[in-house]
């Protein structure tokens, strides 16, 4: 579907050079008595590499059309993570270069989105949060409150979060998965 650049919006996925960008964002310009033009933040979903591009108001852009499909994480062996697809219980697998950094958050039976382009996964996007045990940390700090002061945390999956010094060892908590920050302890 084409469509201007004007139209273009953050999480679009358009084709570009013949390869597939997802939009991170983007800018209208006018500059004094030159033409507009548009400003965008687009990653390359093969890659994943961030390039900014500037387009003409009137280009044509063509809008991928996506399947989108749920899917539940089952396991992993080295680079392939097994997915079950919610719907009619299909099992696929994903390469470590698909997911990115979404594989630091794939916990059993977690259930994430995976967009399709002409049947082969282009990208995934995960909840906003996700609960996670820790793995290694230092001691807790008896009598510790809740300040600026953090340490690291090793998770079940390997990623390491700042957490507060009255966390510790074996404690699950919920890690926001746009920044993988520390949100709460998790009971």
């Amino acid at each position: 579907m084409a469509l201007s650049a004007n139209q273009m919006r953050p999480g679009m996925v358009i084709m570009h050079d013949n390869e597939l960008f997802s939009v991170f964002s983007i800018t209208h310009r006018t500059p004094g008595n030159l033409r507009a033009f548009v400003q965008a933040k687009i990653r390359n979903l093969r890659t994943g590499g961030m390039i900014e591009y500037r387009f003409r108001s009137d280009d044509r852009i063509e809008r991928a059309m996506l399947d989108e499909n749920e899917m539940e994480f089952l396991y992993s062996d080295g680079d392939a993570f097994y997915f079950m697809n919610t719907e009619n219980y299909e099992q696929t697998h994903l390469n470590r270069d698909v997911l990115g950094d979404a594989v630091q958050y794939l916990i059993p039976n977690l259930k994430i989105k995976v967009e399709f382009y002409q049947g082969k996964p282009v990208s995934v996007e995960l909840p906003q949060t996700v609960d996670l045990e820790i793995v290694d940390t230092e001691p807790g700090i008896k009598g510790a409150s809740v300040s600026n002061v953090t340490k690291a945390a090793t998770m079940e999956t390997g990623l390491v979060v700042q957490v507060p010094p009255f966390i510790e060892k074996g404690e699950k908590i919920r890690v926001e998965t746009t920044e993988g920050t520390y949100l709460e302890r998790v009971k």
